[in-house]
């Protein structure tokens, strides 16, 4: 399995964005997270398709696209064509789900499914075989910088065991409040690919982004890395 960090330009500073993108592709990552709001089924507004295109234009980063917006499968063809290489949509913002993951597979992307916390994890089990990622926020969409919720790593656990019982391997992926200092439980609970926006971006880009690098090197190698338990 693959511990990747997918850095969420949500939280990076619009002025800087190339510079702060480059400096965390320079520390190793592969991902990069794209948070798109409607305002509509999320409060906020974040940006859209003209931004996509505009940073596709400058990275072969992976495009981890997240979009928290009604009706998702309106919009797939444009994402698709503006470099999104993954589209991850919410489970409650669709009435379509078998319908739009087929969209999305028929352009060629990888298709994922999102769910809030309020979401159990029974919800996902028919879509399982049929995506290459399931995201598991843990905070409420909309906002960043909120604090991780706790109790959304128990899903996390009931969603990898689930998995294993039904013999598919989707990655499994985290987003909200993901710091140096809780990441491991993430990782602990069954999470591979870890969401990280304020804690990459605000600060140092490119050391923020080696701790957590680092930490999910470590992970990988099953080393235990020396932290202070943040459940204490």
């Amino acid at each position: 399995m693959k511990y990747l960090l997918s850095p969420s330009i949500l939280a990076a500073d619009f002025w800087r964005l190339g510079e702060q993108i480059k400096a965390a592709e320079e520390e190793g990552i592969s991902y990069l997270h794209i948070d798109v709001m409607d305002g509509m089924f999320v409060p906020d507004i974040s940006f859209g398709m003209p931004v996509i295109e505009s940073i596709r234009k400058s990275t072969d980063l992976f495009f981890d696209v997240h979009l928290m917006i009604e009706q998702p499968e309106r919009y797939v063809e444009e994402f698709a064509r503006c470099g999104a290489d993954l589209i991850n949509f919410h489970l409650e913002a669709t009435e379509d789900v078998p319908g739009t993951i087929v969209k999305i597979r028929s352009l060629g992307k990888k298709a994922g499914i999102t769910i809030k916390p309020a979401t159990p994890v029974s919800a996902l089990e028919p879509y399982l075989g049929d995506v290459d990622m399931i995201l598991v926020m843990t905070v409420e969409p909309g906002f960043g910088g909120q604090k991780l919720m706790p109790e959304c790593l128990q899903k996390v656990r009931e969603l990898r065991e689930l998995c294993v019982e039904k013999g598919v391997a989707p990655d499994i992926e985290v987003d909200g409040g993901i710091t140096k200092e809780n990441l491991s439980l993430a990782l602990e609970a069954g999470a591979n690919v870890i969401v990280a926006g304020s804690a990459v971006f605000r600060g140092d880009t490119a050391a923020n982004t080696r701790g957590l690098q680092e930490i999910l090197q470590w992970f990988a190698r099953g080393e235990e890395p020396d932290l202070p338990d943040p459940r204490r």
